[in-house]
């Protein structure tokens, strides 16, 4: 779809229209002007002075038709230049979501927002003691967010602070994500570092000899400080790819490395492919007092599986699933994706009835995105997936599925390019939730990235921007510049964890 957009000369415009035509269309491209005809003509016109006001104009080229929208917002004297210009986006936004609604007859339930953490705006809210009956109201007038979607949200923030009630004092801790970059086999959709591990294992002990390296010196650096560690991650790649014995080495490593680890809230491992899970593995996981860990099935359905790219049966998912249990995990999570190639909602609900056969105590529910690099969007055509209608029924079937069983949502984010402009929802048995998933994405504290692709954010303790700083993704660059980046991270943390930040 061409868009030819009139009235807004300011580039600052162009990411944040192009992020909504996407929500729209498949394919969609916004330029200023386009020489050959564009599919619609967008004419905005706005201005800013007591109050800022926006209008847009949508035609339609091939049947000439029209659609029209406008939208008044409220300026207060004291706003900065840079606050007022974002109402001008705000209001400009307003407009053309509208006239692309009325155009295509798609409602959007999240408005206008194409953030990835909706939660977060929620959050800030409550933190300045606004009551959730006008929070609400402003949400749904400032980004046309629907009541379905506000209700989501509020559901996932009052557990988030009954899980984790000083979520708004963690700032003085830090959570730890440590990237592990092979799987046994890389799936289609995937754009994680993540590399076939057969045939490299000269690659994953240089790879392992970097990672001791930074837990070793990160470690140091936080004792040194008199830093704790909310929580520990270890995701991927698939974490449980390497053998039991350099598992072993490697929480040995953390033991001994990081500071008041038997204090740590939760630690967590990925050990989401079960064509990676082993007797001697879980006995490791166990010895080390971890009990949380990720037994992925994506779907119950053997032939998605094989177009995915997943290298296991479903039976082995289940086997390993009761296997895990046997052995003493007892936080189990599992993650299903709605909108796998081939699968509608038929096939969505056997994997919700396979669910029910084992009851994890928490489920992702994915909806799938196509990312721009993985194998699944460079061959668009040989995916077949569902219809947005078709996703939205499967993303219901979920609530339906999860409210029935006793599960309650504790996070969500959301994706670029995510079928129907849905969302990622992880539910939960209260009690059983991820408080590194909370931690990941409601940004309240510095998570540390260690490892090949980990990408580390560190948040100032007292404007509360977010700086990302992310190692190298493949493991030869990853294990020619360890050094490097272990004491980059260590002269950024050292810059924010200051006597002066903390007393501020």
């Amino acid at each position: 779809m061409r868009i030819e957009i009139k009235g807004l000369e300011d580039e600052r415009f162009h990411r944040p229209l192009q992020n909504i035509a996407n929500l729209f269309f498949e394919e969609s491209e916004i330029l200023p002007t386009i020489g050959e005809k564009p599919d619609l003509q967008v004419d905005f016109h706005w201005e800013a002075s007591e109050t800022v006001f926006a209008r847009a104009m949508l035609l339609v080229n091939e049947s000439g038709k029209k659609f029209e929208s406008s939208q008044e917002l409220c300026v207060s004297p004291e706003m900065s230049e840079k606050e007022l210009f974002k109402q001008v986006k705000r209001a400009v936004s307003y407009v053309f979501v509208n006239v692309l609604q009325d155009m295509t007859e798609i409602n959007q339930k999240w408005g206008i927002l194409t953030g990835v953490r909706p939660t977060k705006l929620l959050h800030r809210k409550v933190q300045q003691g606004i009551p959730a009956s006008i929070a609400h109201k402003q949400l749904a007038d400032d980004y046309m967010i629907s009541e379905e979607k506000v209700e989501l949200m509020q559901k996932v923030v009052d557990r988030q602070l009954a899980v984790v009630p000083d979520l708004y004092s963690l700032k003085n801790e830090v959570s730890i994500y440590i990237g592990i970059p092979f799987c046994p086999t890389k799936c289609a959709y995937c754009t994680f570092p993540a590399y076939a591990i057969n045939g490299r294992q000269g690659s994953v002990n240089s790879f392992l000899g970097g990672l001791h390296y930074e837990i070793r010196e990160i470690g140091k650096w936080l004792k040194e400080n008199g830093i704790n560690i909310t929580t520990i991650y270890y995701g991927g790649g698939t974490p449980t790819s390497i053998t039991a014995e350099e598992m072993d080495m490697l929480y040995e490593e953390m033991y001994a490395s990081f500071p008041n680890v038997e204090n740590v809230r939760e630690i967590t491992v990925e050990a989401g492919r079960p064509d990676t899970i082993t007797p001697e593995k879980l006995e490791v996981l166990l010895k080390w007092n971890i009990d949380r860990i990720s037994v992925n099935p994506q779907s119950y359905i053997q032939d998605t599986l094989k177009a995915i790219g997943r290298h296991h049966t479903v039976e082995e998912t289940i086997d390993k699933f009761h296997l895990s249990r046997s052995m003493g995990m007892n936080n189990i999570n599992m993650d299903l994706i709605i909108g796998l190639p081939g699968e509608e909602l038929p096939e969505f609900r056997t994997t919700l009835e396979e669910t029910e056969k084992l009851m994890p105590e928490s489920l992702t529910v994915h909806t799938l995105s196509f990312k721009r690099a993985s194998e699944m969007t460079r061959n668009k055509q040989k995916y077949k997936v569902a219809s947005r209608e078709e996703v939205e029924k499967m993303m219901s079937a979920a609530e339906e599925w999860t409210a029935a069983h006793g599960y309650t949502p504790y996070y969500l984010y959301r994706q670029k390019n995510i079928l129907g402009n849905l969302e990622n929802v992880g539910y939960s048995i209260p009690g059983q939730e991820s408080i590194y998933n909370i931690m990941i994405m409601e940004e309240q504290q510095t998570i540390i990235g260690l490892g090949c692709g980990a990408s580390s954010k560190f948040l100032h303790p007292v404007t509360g921007k977010i700086m990302q700083y992310a190692n190298p993704k493949d493991p030869k660059s990853y294990n020619d510049n360890f050094e490097h980046y272990t004491h980059k991270k260590i002269e950024i943390l050292g810059e924010l964890f200051t006597k002066e930040n903390f007393q501020h």
